[in-house]
């Protein structure tokens, strides 16, 4: 410890600098650290392996997709079931179909969920907090247990077989508009004063002011909204019975039915359908991971 004289006469303590030193390596720590990087290994690889040969049985022929011993690569890579699937009318229809009412589904949901968000965030009115119980109690309702009256709703309101069946039931979400509200508590309430003194009124506020500032939990709503609707099977299967809208999954489980000997070109349509859900999360696994611990924080 030292003194120092400042200009005005008084003396001021100065403590010396924290070196942090590190701690020495022992063999007890590199064994640790080894041990870390096995597991991860072992994790990674438990994950992507299924990824993996789905996407290499693609490129092998019907015998070899089912022979015993198992062998992971084609003796030789063919890419005639990727050509043969992507010539097929009705695949390329199918992921058309599926993408343009993923990317609806995602804006409505995005939309929608936010101003609920809003509102039970900043705005006050008459049974709010009853509301907000309600909302809430429906995340710990299993989707399941409503798939019947859901089905039974949408049947009276002649929407079966239309796109707006897939889109509009499950655009609210309670666990999104909990999200997005717990973002927007954390907004600084003098913004929104400083926005009221010139002039704005409380949708100008959102659509000026929220909006803009909800890139973090608008990246993982959106992507996690694409990525239920892209994967939906059993909702699609109730609905839906036109060909002409048939969703991903819904396609190859009915190719699965008719062409059941066909598996490595059913492994080819698998990776192709997936592709565009893995190259999504690849683009944005950092913001995800980001914004998911700073939701946690707050």
């Amino acid at each position: 410890m030292t003194l120092t004289h400042e200009p005005s006469g008084s003396t001021a303590v100065t403590s010396p600098p924290v070196v942090r030193r590190r701690r020495p390596l022992t063999p007890t720590r590199v064994l640790a650290g080894v041990v870390r990087v096995l597991v991860a290994v072992l994790i990674i690889g438990a994950a992507l392996f299924p990824l993996a040969w789905m996407a290499i049985a693609g490129f092998k022929s019907k015998q070899e997709v089912v022979r015993t011993p198992f062998q992971f690569f084609p003796e030789v890579w063919r890419l005639e079931n990727y050509r043969t699937i992507l010539d097929d009318p009705a695949f390329v229809r199918t992921l058309a179909i599926t993408g343009l009412g993923a990317v609806l589904f995602t804006l409505l949901s995005l939309t929608v969920n936010s101003f609920a968000a809003y509102a039970f965030a900043r705005l006050d009115f008459h049974f709010k907090r009853a509301l907000w119980v309600v909302v809430i109690s429906t995340m710990f309702i299993p989707g399941m247990t409503i798939l019947l009256t859901s089905f039974i709703v949408v049947t009276k309101l002649h929407m079966l077989d239309t796109l707006a069946v897939l889109i509009l039931p499950g655009a609210a979400a309670a666990v999104h508009v909990f999200f997005i509200r717990q973002f927007y508590l954390n907004i600084p309430r003098s913004l929104e004063e400083a926005a009221m003194i010139d002039g704005c009124g409380k949708f100008e506020i959102f659509v000026k002011l929220f909006v803009p500032l909800s890139k973090p939990p608008f990246v993982v709503v959106g992507i996690t909204s694409f990525l239920v609707f892209w994967n939906a099977y059993v909702w699609p299967v109730m609905t839906i019975t036109s060909p002409d809208l048939y969703q991903v999954q819904q396609y190859l489980a009915t190719f699965r039915s008719e062409r059941s000997s066909e598996l490595a070109m059913l492994m080819a349509g698998s990776t192709l359908a997936a592709a565009p859900v893995i190259v999504l999360f690849l683009i944005f696994q950092r913001q995800i991971i980001a914004n998911i611990k700073m939701a946690g924080l707050k």
